[in-house]
C-alpha cells in the first residue's frame, strides 16, 4: 500500500480490527446508507463545515458509507491517502487545524491536489469491544479552530454512527 503520510497505518491490532469490520456486513451494503448519510448532514451543518464523511476503514481503503458536501461521489479512497487512516490509529479525536502546518500531510493529494484539504477533524468509530473500524469525519478548505467543546461533540455523533451500526439500524 502507498503511505503519503511517511508513518506507520496499520494498527498492532490490524487483523482483529478488520475481521471485527467484516463481521458487521458493512462493507457489501450500498454506499450511502440512510442513516450514514443523514449523521454526516447533520455533522456537516452542526460544525459549519463543507464536506462531512462516515468512513469505514478497510485493508487497502477507506470506503465512504455516508457523505455531505462530496463534490463528486466518492465510494472509495486508497487507505495510504485517506486521513481517515490515521482516525483509526488513535482512541481520541485526531485534528489537523491547518493541513498545510502539519509535516505528515505535506504529501497528500488530498492536501496538495484539487480538493485542497485545510482541516481535518474525525472522531474514531470505536466497537464495544474496542476496534476503531472507520472515522465520522469533517472537512474544510479553509483552516479552523477546534475546541474541545467540538470535540466531544463529535465524539457523541460518532456515537450514534456506533449504536445504529451495533444494533444493525443503519
Amino acid at each position: 500500500m502507498e503511505n503519503t503520510f511517511g508513518i506507520p497505518l496499520i494498527p498492532d491490532n490490524e487483523e482483529e480490527r478488520l475481521a471485527k469490520l467484516r463481521s458487521l456486513h458493512l462493507l457489501d451494503t450500498h454506499r450511502e446508507e440512510g442513516t450514514f448519510k443523514h449523521i454526516a448532514a447533520m455533522a456537516a451543518r452542526v460544525f459549519k463545515v463543507p464536506i462531512a464523511l462516515v468512513n469505514l476503514v478497510d485493508r487497502e481503503y477507506v470506503h465512504a458509507k455516508g457523505s455531505s458536501g462530496m463534490p463528486e461521489p466518492l465510494s472509495s479512497v486508497p487507505r495510504g491517502t485517506s486521513l481517515c487512516s490515521l482516525a483509526v490509529l488513535r482512541s481520541d479525536t485526531t485534528v489537523f487545524e491547518n493541513a498545510l502546518a502539519e509535516p505528515c500531510l505535506l504529501a497528500n493529494p488530498l492536501v496538495t491536489g484539487g480538493l485542497g484539504l485545510r482541516f481535518y477533524a474525525a472522531a474514531p468509530l470505536t466497537t464495544m469491544d474496542g476496534f476503531n473500524i472507520g472515522a465520522l469525519c469533517l472537512v474544510d478548505r479553509e483552516p479552523r479552530e477546534f475546541s474541545e467543546d467540538d470535540r466531544r461533540a463529535l465524539e457523541s455523533l460518532a456515537s450514534v454512527v456506533m449504536e445504529s451500526i451495533e444494533r444493525g439500524t443503519t
